[in-house]
């Protein structure tokens, strides 16, 4: 992100970074404002919403990622993501696998660079699959997107304001 931050709070910037003269920003900011595995769901969702222009493989790794979000204890579900984050990410789906490979604590870990956090990989599946909505298309698509993840980010400070009591 090139956007300097600014006094104004997490929604109402990634609000602006939308309406600013680089939109994709706001996929970034929302991918480091969520918690980890609510960032890997988040782009499941996104990259669900664009099944159609996936291949069959991205399809079965977002199969993956959803048990994986659903129960991240699963040895199982942990074993098949470990599994998939050994092969590159050059899909938008192999970027999320990977966040949450990276995310799941197994060895995965290991892999990630250090200063590469998973948010990263999150934001580089999302726009990846987001390069493949047609132009006329594609800032609505993006607009969705970052409204997904600002109710999200909403539903997680509701939640950690309820748990906190």
């Amino acid at each position: 992100m090139k956007a300097p931050p600014t006094d104004q709070p997490p929604i109402e910037f990634c609000r602006a970074l939308l309406a600013g003269r680089v939109p994709e920003e706001a996929i970034t900011f929302c991918a480091y404002l969520l918690p980890e595995r609510a960032a890997v769901w988040w782009a499941h969702e996104c990259l669900t919403h664009l099944a159609e222009l996936l291949g069959d493989r991205d399809l079965e790794l977002l199969v993956l990622v959803r048990d994986w979000v659903g129960e991240p204890d699963n040895l199982q579900h942990r074993a098949a993501v470990s599994e998939a984050v050994d092969m590159p990410p050059a899909t938008p789906a192999g970027w999320i696998v990977l966040a949450a490979g990276w995310r799941d604590n197994g060895s995965a870990v290991a892999m990630a660079p250090a200063g590469f956090p998973a948010a990263h990989a999150i934001s580089a599946g999302i726009l990846a699959g987001l390069a493949r909505v047609s132009l006329a298309d594609r800032f609505a698509v993006l607009s969705a997107f970052v409204e997904m993840g600002i109710q999200m980010a909403e539903m997680e400070a509701q939640r950690q304001s309820a748990d906190a009591y």
